[in-house]
């Protein structure tokens, strides 16, 4: 069965963006050094990438305006909206459980949820996530969109690697 992955980066104490959504912030210590660690090895496994239509948005409109980035991947939007979507990508409002479980049951790499965090957290809450890689950023943000919302009861994690490149730290973790 396939694997659902979080993968996204945050700031030492928990902030995926600014307050207004800003990711401008997000890299190493050394602006001539490579960010993308252990991205490309994750993104060469995945086959289907699910993020909400903010994150959507903000790809189309501002970090990658005319090229979209996932084009080797079949990208879920979860929205309410109707609009024409790009080659590769699939408007739904199909409830989040639904769309992983079919997802799951189709053959294929791995299953990335990409953001935001109302994504991330409404899969964490319905215990969706098979695998959680955090890219900690040597920022310390102070405020802005967290990722993790408060949870009802603790979800224990069990560790299963570490990696580390300018400054950056990608943790990975499993639920126990």
């Amino acid at each position: 069965m396939r694997n659902v992955v979080l993968f996204i980066a945050m700031s030492l104490d928990g902030y995926i963006a600014t307050p207004d959504g800003g990711i401008d912030w997000l890299g190493g210590e050394s602006a001539d050094s490579n960010d993308f660690g252990s991205y490309e090895r994750f993104i060469a496994g995945v086959d289907d990438v699910v993020m909400g239509y903010t994150t959507y948005h903000q790809l189309n409109t501002e970090l990658m305006p005319g090229t979209w980035p996932y084009d080797k991947q079949t990208t879920y939007v979860l929205t309410h909206r109707t609009e024409a979507a790009q080659a590769g990508v699939v408007l739904t409002n199909e409830p989040i459980a639904e769309l992983i479980a079919r997802l799951k049951a189709q053959p294929g790499g791995e299953i990335w949820i990409c953001g935001g965090a109302s994504v991330a957290n409404q899969c964490m809450r319905q215990g969706l996530i098979d695998r959680f890689h955090l890219n900690v950023m040597p920022t310390i943000r102070g405020a802005g969109i967290r990722l993790f919302d408060a949870l009802e009861q603790p979800l224990p994690l069990r560790l299963l690697s570490t990696e580390h490149y300018n400054g950056i730290v990608d943790l990975v973790y499993a639920p126990r």
